[in-house]
């Protein structure tokens, strides 16, 4: 609860709120895509493609026959608007002696025509069942007129008998014209003409009377052996070459209808494709209707996937998105999961629509596009996230790095190394001289109030040149230089920083507050050797730190200033390497616990030359033995003006010989 309470606090209610809208449109897209203008047609699309790659193979169907007028009929007859029904006429007496199983014609007689009376004799007298198209405006405002449903309505009347009814030609297509669906059986529209004509050979399946589900589209085996025989209605007119189609007439479902280049073709999945068997793009409106009746008597209605298993499969797409954001960081992997999250989006329908689900309205694009959504909402959730903790993580290492380092470190982490490793490097240390015994003399708040301020302005000036501050001892700050980072000046910023905390020492000394004891002076020891660094203290609390022989050198270097009357004590290694001129010599010392001697050195920035090149010249003397040399500079530097420094090293050179150093009791 205190982690989901830090998250909500990090992203504030506006943030959640808008990541919560996200998901659940996310959601909604994954769930309902559909539904969705833009997303619709790239749905229809992808559904396309798994109808025509994944369509049934079909070796011509042998129980349904396609009789069409062509343009050479029109032609022939003089008719184009409407066709010429007495070669109608002639046609289904033909076909009626044939024994055809049971007749539809797919054209509305919507218009009254002088040969009227002669097919509704036919029709009359005809022993097979004939279904007429019908169609009304309110339904199909496309195909007929108010007027013309009037007329329509009349001659069905008129034809009508126990053999010949009205059946609903209605074919609907999607938003982007294409026929991939069963109409709706709506109320007062006879029954859809593949389930009159199924219902009366005695074939019929009750669940397509209200199915509305994919058009099941065949492909033929090859370009000569098409799904359904096709026969010109000339053909069949004609008494003396009429028995020559037997074969494919009787005991079969006639489909009348036009084949025509411009008139009643419609889009199917094949359009998008091409059928690439035959090439063709389009299909003739009795040809959908055969379909159908295939369909219907192949009972093959595909399986549903339940509503409910697409919403849980969308809100899994969402919680998968969701979930990937979380992991977003890890480079390759997350890409190689992204790729096969999204080959399966596209996949599964395919599979489905193989296995025989009807995948019509199942989203495939709906479920990439939600991923996408959540997948954003929660990676810019967990952006704030990284953001806040990075922000804050800055701001905790800032606190011991330089900012300029702090930041690298949190761009890139492996800067800081999380295990021990020899580096060199530039090791602070300082104290405020009696610091200890004041506090004993003051309130704790008060003690409290000046050990702040007073390391306030210490920890700063080790940020400022770029120092990292290892750690607090009481009063004592402890600092290095070329770690985690080092920077070819590290050794100049670390002197300045050094001689900057003494002054601000000064500084704090002289700005303390009237009746307060004396506050003593700031040492600083710098040094520079190997140590050891990195993050220590276990599993449960880490520091990060160095260890080692220099750091213990600085220590006593610091110490030392006591003995030598300094306020800033340098190693000649230091020195050496800081690209400064401050320094005058202070001779050679043996620190307390160490046995090597230390060349050591007094930060005075601002010593006038001669006086520096006097100092040089003393030590050196002293080094080389030359004892009368060393009592003329001693006096020659006496004409400066001798502070407590220097008179400690003319003792100290006094009391040793030749080059000899001075140990530290």
């Amino acid at each position: 609860m205190r982690s989901l309470r830090r998250v909500a606090g990090q992203l504030g209610g506006a943030r959640i709120a808008i990541a919560a809208l996200l998901l659940v449109i996310a959601l909604q897209i994954a769930g309902s895509s559909w539904r969705l203008p833009l997303l619709r047609d790239a749905e229809s699309a992808l559904y396309d493609l798994r109808a025509a790659n994944l369509a049934p193979g079909a070796d011509t169907d042998k129980r349904i026959t396609l009789v069409v007028y062509t343009a050479d009929t029109n032609r022939a007859t003089g008719q184009i608007s409407p066709v010429d029904r007495t070669i109608l006429a002639r046609a289904l007496g033909q076909i009626d002696e044939l024994g055809a199983k049971a007749i539809a014609i797919d054209v509305l007689f919507d218009s009254p025509q002088d040969d009227d009376p002669l097919l509704q004799s036919t029709l009359k007298a005809m022993k097979t069942p004939v279904f007429l198209a019908y169609a009304d405006a309110r339904t199909n405002p496309d195909a007929i007129t108010f007027e013309q449903e009037q007329d329509l309505r009349a001659y069905v009347a008129a034809a009508a008998s126990p053999k010949v009814k009205p059946a609903s030609i209605l074919l609907e297509t999607d938003s982007d014209n294409v026929a991939r669906r069963w109409p709706q059986q709506y109320p007062g529209l006879p029954p859809l003409l593949a389930v009159a004509m199924s219902d009366a050979g005695g074939d019929g399946d009750a669940r397509f009377a209200q199915y509305t589900g994919p058009i099941r589209f065949r492909m033929p085996l090859s370009s000569d052996r098409p799904v359904f025989d096709k026969i010109p209605i000339d053909l069949l007119a004609d008494p003396e070459s009429a028995p020559l189609v037997r074969d494919v007439i009787a005991n079969r479902y006639v489909m009348i209808g036009g084949d025509f280049s411009d008139f009643d073709q419609f889009d199917t999945p094949f359009t998008r494709t091409g059928n690439p068997i035959t090439g063709e793009r389009r299909m003739i409106g009795v040809e959908v209707h055969a379909s159908m009746l295939a369909q219907s008597l192949d009972h093959a209605l595909p399986r549903e996937v339940p509503g409910w298993a697409r919403w849980l499969v969308a809100g899994g797409v969402m919680l998968l998105g969701a979930a990937t954001a979380f992991f977003s960081g890890r480079g390759a992997v997350i890409g190689l999961a992204v790729i096969l999250q999204f080959a399966l989006f596209l996949v599964v329908p395919f599979l489905l629509e193989r296995w025989g689900y009807d995948t019509l309205e199942l989203p495939s694009m709906g479920w990439i596009v939600g991923w996408l959504l959540a997948y954003t909402a929660i990676n810019a959730a967990m952006r704030v996230i990284g953001a806040k903790e990075r922000e804050f993580a800055q701001g905790a290492l800032g606190k011991y790095l330089p900012r300029s380092i702090a930041a690298e470190i949190v761009r890139n982490p492996d800067r800081l190394s999380l295990h021990g490793e020899k580096r060199e490097l530039f090791c602070v240390f300082s104290d405020l001289e009696g610091f200890t015994k004041l506090s004993h003399a003051l309130k704790p708040e008060i003690v409290a109030a000046l050990l702040n301020d007073y390391l306030d302005r210490l920890s700063a000036i080790v940020l400022e040149y770029g120092g990292t501050l290892d750690k607090f001892v009481g009063d004592a700050v402890v600092a290095f230089w070329g770690a985690p980072i080092a920077y070819p000046d590290d050794g100049e910023r670390a002197i300045r920083a050094a001689w900057a905390m003494h002054r601000a020492g000064e500084e704090f000394r002289r700005s303390a507050a009237e009746g307060l004891p004396p506050i003593g002076r700031t040492r600083v020891g710098v040094h520079f050797g190997e140590a050891v660094v990195g993050n220590f203290g276990g599993d449960k609390r880490i520091q990060y730190t160095a260890l080692g022989d220099a750091m213990n050198t600085a220590a006593r270097l610091e110490a030392a200033n006591k003995t030598l009357k300094t306020g800033v004590l340098v190693s000649r290694e230091a020195t050496e390497r800081s690209g400064l001129d401050w320094f005058r010599p202070m001779g050679t010392i043996t620190l307390r616990g160490r046995s090597t001697p230390v060349d050591v050195f007094e930060v005075v920035p601002d010593l006038a030359g001669d006086e520096r090149a006097v100092v040089n010249e003393l030590v050196e003397a002293h080094a080389a033995g030359d004892s009368p040399l060393v009592q003329r500079l001693t006096a020659k530097l006496a004409q400066f003006g001798q502070d407590d420094a220097l008179g400690n090293l003319s003792e100290r050179l006094r009391a040793t010989g030749k080059g000899e150093s001075y140990v530290l009791g």
